[in-house]
């Protein structure tokens, strides 16, 4: 019989925050309960930032090079296949509770069509049980129902009182309440329905902001020190080394991390960061919390050992590294993201922790592979399955590789700053245990000697003793990119005998 399948994304969770990882605070002992019975990926990064270009990544298994979803609320081409439509081929009905934001293919639709007014469409395949974009209607329109007449718009993530900007105060609502407990709830309430095979995705909102969580998780973490922090001396320091982080940190607004709030991140102290920091570890413990309650409903209904469950993000949160919060640029703290897969019929890895790099690209080969669904395009990963039988791949990326797109097709701010193209405003980063390069089409590049520099403060690109290693991760960047283009049809060659394929 065909295995339940269960994708779950918590969306802008950190890599480093799990208890199983070693994490020195946080503690998330159902993530550490699948992992225990799964593969905990250790070095596991998204494809891209922010949200719709790191799922195009998860969904299609392409490299933003060649899926093209470079911003919000850029339309993903409907010719490629995806992880929806790969389920539905061999027979399940892919369910979604939450939201992919994906843009829809406009050359799809009527020019009139309400899709195109917005980004956060749902991924072509998905039968939609419970839509909760970023409005967050259908959750407040639940707490009324509940009782708190007040959660008419977003302003419920206001924790009540005269407070500062920055606290840890709680909300109105509960931890029964949540976002997390309301789309819990509502997988939980439809998996009592199921009486065949399934596929679901389940897609969490957070620990994405706004940076507030109720009792017990708004102060369940003391603020960190600064040893906790991965950052220059200060944001002058920062700001210097390079361009495009100047430009970042100074267009950072408040009011993306702290619902109402006003001003740029700037103007927030260090205590004030690391305040938000512990806000958002509970916020992390808080979904972990809910992932225990989804865990106990799949044994309670005897489904756990016929389902097999990813647990990832898209992309990670900076948390006040680097001075910064969200998601862009080139440092670790946006990319690196968890992965944990538990496939019951494999348990000779069950406990295991890999050291390899792995991409969000993989995700899709990995499920590919897993039920015999051969895939419509070629795709950028490459399936995980090895690993999760026990097993070291002959073959295998030595390195991670992510992109990040800063153009502004709407408004033009970054090309304006930059006096740059829309085409120039993007960096490439290819990243092993050794150095890490970026490279910018229209910027100059930058080099991290990890070996010497774990927390990436000092650019030697231009150094004349990092020239040579500059060089040599410049063209293995040009490599990596170059067999990653499009082999859709470049690996079919018409004959006399007719099309040969290969690969």
């Amino acid at each position: 019989m065909k295995p339940n399948i269960l994708l779950v994304t918590a969306d802008q969770w950190r890599g480093d925050c799990l208890s199983a990882a070693g994490h020195p605070v946080v503690r998330t002992p159902a993530v550490d309960a699948l992992a225990a019975e799964g593969v905990l990926f250790r070095r596991h990064y998204a494809g891209a930032a922010p949200c719709s270009p790191a799922r195009a990544s998860l969904y299609t298994g392409l490299y933003q090079m060649n899926h093209r979803v470079c911003r919000n609320g850029s339309p993903l081409d409907a010719r490629f296949d995806n992880v929806a439509l790969m389920a539905r081929r061999v027979g399940y009905d892919p369910t979604l509770f939450g939201y992919t934001d994906t843009a829809p293919d406009p050359r799809m639709l009527a020019g009139n069509d309400p899709h195109l007014k917005t980004y956060e469409g749902v991924l072509p395949g998905f039968t939609t049980r419970q839509l909760l974009p970023e409005h967050e209607r259908q959750w407040l329109s639940w707490l009324r129902a509940r009782g708190h007449e007040n959660a008419t718009t977003r302003d419920v993530h206001h924790p009540t009182g005269d407070l500062p900007e920055v606290n840890r105060a709680a909300p109105a609502y509960s931890a029964e309440e949540t976002q997390t407990a309301f789309l819990a709830g509502e997988f939980i309430r439809w998996l009592g329905e199921q009486d065949a095979p399934w596929f679901a995705h389940v897609s969490f909102l957070r620990p994405h902001p706004p940076f507030v969580v109720p009792a017990p998780y708004n102060d369940m973490y003391a603020p960190p020190g600064p040893e906790a922090f991965v950052r220059a001396s200060d944001r002058t320091a920062e700001a210097a080394m390079h361009p495009y982080l100047a430009y970042d940190l100074a267009r950072q607004s408040k009011g993306s991390f702290v619902h109402g709030a006003k001003g740029g991140v700037g103007d927030w102290s260090a205590d004030e960061i690391a305040t938000l920091r512990a806000v958002y570890y509970g916020m992390v413990t808080e979904v972990d919390a809910q992932l225990g309650r989804i865990w106990q409903a799949l044994k309670q209904r005897g489904a756990w050992d016929d389902t097999i469950i990813v647990f990832t993000s898209d992309h990670a949160e900076m948390a006040g590294d680097h001075w910064s919060f969200g998601k862009s640029g080139f440092f670790d703290g946006s990319y690196h993201i968890p992965l944990v897969i538990r496939d019951p019929r494999h348990r000779d890895g069950a406990g295991g922790m890999v050291e390899r790099f792995t991409s969000a690209a993989d995700i899709l080969a990995t499920l590919a592979e897993r039920l015999g669904s051969p895939l419509r395009n070629a795709i950028d990963g490459s399936s995980l399955m090895p690993f999760l039988r026990g097993m070291e791949p002959e073959k295998w990326r030595d390195a991670a590789f992510w992109e990040f797109d800063f153009r502004d097709i709407a408004h033009g701010a970054a090309e304006a700053h930059f006096g740059l193209p829309s085409n120039a405003c993007n960096l490439s980063v290819l990243r092993d245990a050794d150095f890490k390069y970026v490279h910018f089409a229209g910027l100059t590049p930058l080099l991290f000697d990890l070996r010497a520099d774990p927390q990436e403060l000092r650019n030697v690109a231009a150094e004349p003793a990092y020239l040579p290693v500059r060089l040599a991760y410049a063209e293995k960047l040009l490599g990596l990119r170059a067999r990653h283009l499009d082999q859709t049809l470049a690996m079919t060659e018409l004959t006399e005998s007719g099309p040969v394929r290969r690969g």
